[in-house]
């Protein structure tokens, strides 16, 4: 009779036992500002195959979100950033050991039919209709954000491209100290009030936000694999890890990624997102929300990635 017991409790009870239970808990994102809508998206589709989960989203320029882990010992499940090269300078090897790029995009110029001189402007002529009299336009904190870095760049591929010497002083002594805030995001209410007549951000906003854009040229735009070549001629100084140090920022086309710190409260429901996000489900809301997806998603650090994302990358 025990014999049979025990055959009873081996079939029923002890695989139920083995079988993992639902995902539960508080799941907390620092993601970039660029990401606020693809991720809401993402976050709600996940939470309702999920309901025991709360995702618990902060948007900021991607170095403050990696300084928000590094400088001020937060803790939060995924860290997601515009620029790759970010988690490779701030968070590996201490803070995180791997990283996953999974998106791209471009830079671009967004305005308002109200802008100054909207009916005018072109790809040919942007940086002439930017630098008339009376014309405000907007970029974010090259230390905090990387779109404001990459506006940087583009100004100096811009002055090579359509061959104007001295073009990327000009536009930077015309752009005021005012018009340069933390995000790129913060600048769109601005935008949109009417103090701002253009703002340089990604193409994945101004979609997302349905507003009229100038796409640049993919010679300076940083939106094309094919021109690293050319792109990696444009750099930008920005702060670096310590106080009073800094590092160069050497161009090339965007990637955006994401990892999972090394002390993330809630790894198994980090893990299970980010198979989510790589899903042909993520995939869709990502390139509904204008941004490419690299498929198959590239990881640095491959052997240190959670077993279960392993299969859904390649190795860098």
């Amino acid at each position: 009779m025990k014999h049979y017991i025990a055959i009873f409790a081996l079939m029923f009870f002890i695989p139920s036992a083995l079988v993992a239970g639902p995902l539960k808990g508080k799941l907390v994102i620092f993601h970039a500002g660029s990401l606020s809508i693809p991720f809401r998206d993402i976050s709600e589709a996940f939470m309702k195959a999920h309901p025991g989960i709360k995702i618990v989203r902060e948007s900021s320029g991607s170095r403050t979100a990696a300084r928000k882990i590094r400088d001020l010992g937060r803790r939060c499940d995924i860290m997601a950033s515009a620029d790759s090269t970010v988690i490779d300078e701030l968070l590996i090897p201490r803070y995180a050991d791997f990283r996953i790029n999974f998106a791209t995009n471009e830079m671009a110029i967004m305005y308002t039919p109200k802008s100054r001189y909207a009916s005018e402007i072109t790809p040919d002529n942007w940086f002439r209709i930017i630098l008339r009299d009376g014309v405000e336009y907007a970029h974010s904190d090259p230390n905090t954000d990387p779109c404001g870095y990459r506006t940087l760049m583009v100004w100096q591929l811009a002055e090579k491209y359509y061959k104007k010497i001295g073009l990327y002083k000009m536009l930077t002594e015309h752009c005021p100290e005012k018009n340069i805030r933390p995000k790129e995001v913060d600048l769109i209410a601005l935008l949109e009030a009417g103090e701002l007549d253009y703002v340089f951000i990604y193409r994945s906003v101004c979609k997302q936000h349905h507003m009229p854009f100038v796409r640049l040229p993919d010679m300076i735009n940083l939106g094309n694999p094919r021109y690293n070549n050319l792109y990696k001629n444009a750099y930008v100084k920005v702060t670096g890890k310590r106080p009073g140090t800094f590092i160069i920022k050497r161009a090339s086309a965007m990637t955006y990624a994401l990892t999972i710190p090394k002390e993330a409260p809630n790894r198994k429901a980090a893990v299970e997102f980010i198979k989510f996000l790589l899903s042909n489900k993520g995939k869709e809301i990502i390139e509904r929300d204008g941004q490419g997806f690299i498929s198959p998603p590239v990881a640095a650090g491959y052997s240190n990635l959670p077993e279960e994302l392993k299969p859904l990358c390649r190795p860098e």
